[in-house]
């Protein structure tokens, strides 16, 4: 897939992880989910997270380097989310929507500079990339449906 479809791929689902959330209150933003879990606040920090990890990787896949792995780094993704959780929960609704709005476009400015070739075929770069950002976001903006 050329670079350009995939970033049109991502900004699809970006735009629609938006919509999820698009004119919702402050209270149903930061109120924890009816079955007790994260708010959408929380997702939102969730969805920031990942994509920085994604920022911090993709140049170390494209280097040719190992990446580090989590279940070494923190005891697996779940304890990253869950330390991720922990460092986010008391931030301000819009300090998380600034931090997610500013990740969001550092991430489409990085993409944008990286070389098509980079794009072609399943390769790391293309499997990360879509982990932490395509694939992922319609999880949350389902989750968050639900909330709503």
């Amino acid at each position: 897939m050329p670079k350009q479809q995939v970033i049109e791929k991502l900004e699809q689902r970006w735009s629609q992880l938006r919509q999820s959330f698009e004119g919702l209150s402050i209270e149903k933003m930061t109120q924890p989910a009816p079955d007790g879990g994260w708010s959408i606040k929380d997702i939102l920090a969730h969805v920031r997270a990942w994509e920085e990890e994604c920022l911090k990787y993709l140049p170390m896949v494209i280097a040719g380097k190992r990446m580090p792995r989590y279940k070494d780094m923190y005891g697996g993704i779940n304890a990253f989310n869950a330390m991720t959780y922990e460092t986010n929960k008391d931030l301000p609704l819009d300090a998380v929507l600034k931090n997610l709005d500013d990740t969001h476009e550092r991430l489409l400015d990085y993409l944008r500079s990286v070389p098509e070739e980079i794009f072609s075929g399943q390769t790391r770069f293309r499997r990360r990339l879509a982990a932490d950002t395509y694939n992922h976001y319609p999880e949350h903006t389902e989750t968050i449906k639900n909330i709503v």
